[in-house]
C-alpha cells in the first residue's frame, strides 16, 4: 500500500524544523518529516562528543522568530542547542508530523505523474542489516535477501531535503584500519561508554571537532598522539557565561536581545570584506592568531608545528581557548610525519615508527562535497543526483537543481558560511521555498523545474565571485572539490543571499500547470 501526502521533509535539524514551522504558520497540515533518528536535532543530536559547542554566538545561532533569552553562555554548548530544538518542535506542534526511526532509502521522480515516490525503512533494522553485511550508505542492497528489512512506499508532491552539509562522517583512507583490535570511533559516533582514563589514544585529524574534544580527551588519557596533516588557524574564543541580569532583561525586553543579535550579525558580516573582497585584510586576523599561539604555547618547536603556512581564512577559522594549552602538555604529542598504516595494536608513521595505542578517534570531519549519498535521489530520466553533480555539486540559489522538479535543498551547494550563522541562510532558503509553494498553489502548477541555462549562469556567477577571494588562495580545503571548484561556500554577504531568495522567481523555471496542488491544499478549483 502506498501512503500519500503532499509534502515530505527530510531531517529534523534547524532546516527541517524551520521548514515545518513555516508550513504550519502558513496553514499547511498535510506534511510529514522523516527522521532517521529517535529524536530531533540533526547534527546537534548526532554530534555529542565531549566539548561539543557552537562557534557562532547563541543570540544569532537560533531562529529569528524564536529567540531564547535563557542561553547560559555567549556560545551555546551542544546539549543546550539540542534542548532548544526540542523546544521548537514541541512549541510549534511538529511532533505529530515527525516519523522517527524512518530512513529514506530512495526517492524517484515519476515524470508521468509529477510525484516523488519514496521508499523508507525502519532505521535501526536497516543499520543493523548494513553493519552485519559491512555496507555503507549508497552501497547496493540485495533486494532478494530475505533478511533485508521491509520497505514502505510513499508518494509526495514536494520533497524538501533538510539533511544539511555536515551529516555524513568522513573517514581517512588508511591501510590497516580493519586490522586494529583496539577501540575505534568517529567524533560523530562518540562512545561515551569507553573509559579513556589511563588509555593511549591516537587522534587523527585537527579540524573543528578535534579542537573541541582533544582538550577533553587529554584530561583523561595517559597519552594522546595527535596526527596532524595541516594545522588550522585558531583564534581566541570570546566566550563567557551570560549574566543573570542579562537573561532577565532579554525575557522582559525582547528588543534588547534583538539588538544584541543585530550587533553580532553586522560584526560578523563585516568579515566578508576581508574574506571575499580583499584577502590582504586577513593579515590583521593572522597577526592576532599568531599572538594567540605565542601566548599559549611556550615551546618553539611545537609553535612551528601548529602554525599554518596558508592564508588565514582559506580553511575554516576555528575558535578555542583551551586547544593550544592542551597540546602543550607533556603527555600530548603532535605528530606531523603522516600515517603509513595502522596495525593490530598501533599506528605506524611514514618514518616507519610504530606507536602502540589503545584507541583511535577520528576527527576527520564530514563529506561536505557529497552530503547526499549516492543512490538516494533520482530525478528525471532516473538520473542520480550525484551523477548530475559529477563535476561538483551545484544548484540554483543553493536550493533547486535542474532535472529534479519539486525538490528543494536546504543548506544546499554554495550556501555554507565561513563567517556567520547558517540559521540565517536556512531561514532565507525557507522563505524561497514557501513562496514557491504559494505560487504553485495560486497558479495550479504541479511541477517546477529550474531551467538548465539559468542554473549554469548562476553557478558561473558564483565561481566568478569566488575568484580572488581568500578561498581561492590555493590551500586544500573542504570548501572546494578536487578540481578547485567552490561547491560549499556562499562567496558574498548573507544579506545579499536573502535578497536573492526573498521571492520565488518563477520565470527562471519550467512550470507545469495542473489543479492538483490546489486540490490537496483544500482550495476550491474552478470548473
Amino acid at each position: 500500500m502506498t501512503d500519500k501526502t503532499p509534502i515530505a521533509i527530510i531531517g529534523t535539524g534547524f532546516a527541517g524544523l524551520g521548514m515545518g514551522i513555516k508550513l504550519k504558520e502558513a496553514g499547511y497540515e498535510d506534511f510529514v518529516i522523516l527522521e532517521q533518528g529517535s529524536d530531533v536535532g540533526g547534527t546537534w543530536r548526532d554530534n555529542h562528543y565531549p566539548g561539543c559547542a557552537c562557534d557562532v554566538q547563541s543570540a544569532l545561532y537560533s531562529f529569528s522568530f524564536e529567540q531564547n533569552p535563557n542561553w547560559s553562555r555567549m556560545y551555546a554548548q551542544q546539549g543546550e542547542i539540542l534542548d532548544y530544538l526540542r523546544h521548537c518542535a514541541e512549541k510549534y506542534g511538529l511532533m505529530k508530523h515527525i516519523r522517527f526511526n524512518t530512513h529514506l532509502a530512495t526517492a524517484h521522480y515519476d515524470e508521468q505523474r509529477n510525484v516523488w515516490k519514496l521508499e523508507t525503512a525502519d532505521s535501526p533494522a536497516l543499520w543493523a542489516y548494513m553493519q552485519k553485511h559491512d555496507l555503507k550508505p549508497g552501497d547496493a542492497l540485495d533486494v532478494n535477501d530475505p533478511d533485508l528489512p521491509a520497505f514502505e512506499a510513499m508518494e509526495v508532491n514536494i520533497l524538501v531535503s533538510g539533511m544539511g552539509g555536515l551529516s555524513t562522517p568522513a573517514y581517512p583512507n588508511i591501510q590497516g584500519l580493519d586490522r586494529f583490535r583496539g577501540k575505534m570511533f568517529h567524533s560523530q559516533d562518540w562512545d561515551h561508554g569507553y573509559d579513556l582514563k589511563g588509555k593511549r589514544v591516537a587522534v587523527i585529524g585537527t579540524g573543528a571537532s578535534a579542537i573541541q574534544f582533544v582538550p577533553e580527551v587529554a584530561k583523561e588519557a595517559a597519552r594522546v598522539d595527535l596526527y596532524q596533516r595541516t594545522p588550522p588557524w585558531v583564534m581566541p574564543k570570546p566566550d563567557r557565561p551570560m549574566k543573570g541580569w542579562e537573561q532577565a532583561l532579554f525575557r522582559r525586553v525582547p528588543a534588547a536581545q534583538s539588538a544584541l543579535r543585530n550587533a553580532i550579525y553586522w560584526q560578523l558580516e563585516s568579515r566578508v570584506l576581508a574574506l571575499a573582497l580583499n584577502p590582504r585584510l586577513m593579515k590583521v586576523a593572522e597577526l592576532e592568531a599568531r599572538r594567540h599561539i605565542r601566548k599559549q604555547i611556550p615551546d618553539r618547536t611545537l609553535r612551528r608545528k601548529v602554525t599554518p603556512d596558508y592564508t588565514i581564512g582559506c580553511k575554516r577559522i576555528l575558535l578555542s581557548n583551551n586547544y593550544y594549552p592542551a597540546l602543550a602538555q607533556d603527555h600530548v604529542d603532535v605528530r606531523t610525519d603522516g600515517i603509513q598504516e595502522v596495525t593490530a595494536g598501533g599506528v605506524v608513521d611514514k618514518n616507519g615508527v610504530e606507536r602502540e595505542v589503545d584507541a583511535i578517534i577520528f576527527g576527520t570531519g564530514f563529506r561536505a562535497q557529497d552530503p547526499i549519498p549516492h543512490g538516494m535521489i533520482f530525478g528525471r530520466g532516473n538520473r542520480d543526483l550525484l551523477d548530475a553533480w559529477r563535476d561538483g555539486a551545484e544548484a540554483y540559489k543553493g536550493t533547486t537543481v535542474h532535472g529534479f522538479p519539486n525538490f528543494f535543498i536546504l543548506v544546499g551547494p554554495n550556501t555554507g558560511l565561513g563567517h556567520s550563522s547558517m540559521v540565517y541562510m536556512i531561514e532565507s532558503q525557507i522563505q524561497y521555498v514557501m513562496d514557491a509553494l504559494a505560487q504553485m498553489r495560486q497558479q495550479g502548477w504541479e511541477a517546477v523545474d529550474v531551467k538548465e541555462g539559468v542554473q549554469a549562469d548562476y553557478n558561473a556567477m558564483l565561481q566568478a565571485k569566488s575568484d580572488g577571494s581568500v578561498w581561492d588562495s590555493g590551500c586544500n580545503s573542504w570548501y572546494v572539490n578536487e578540481n578547485g571548484k567552490n561547491t560549499t561556500l556562499w562567496p558574498s554577504f548573507t544579506w545579499a543571499f536573502r535578497q536573492q531568495t526573498n521571492r520565488f522567481d518563477a520565470q527562471q523555471y519550467v512550470c507545469e500547470t495542473s489543479a492538483s496542488l490546489r486540490e490537496v491544499a483544500g482550495e476550491a478549483v474552478p470548473a
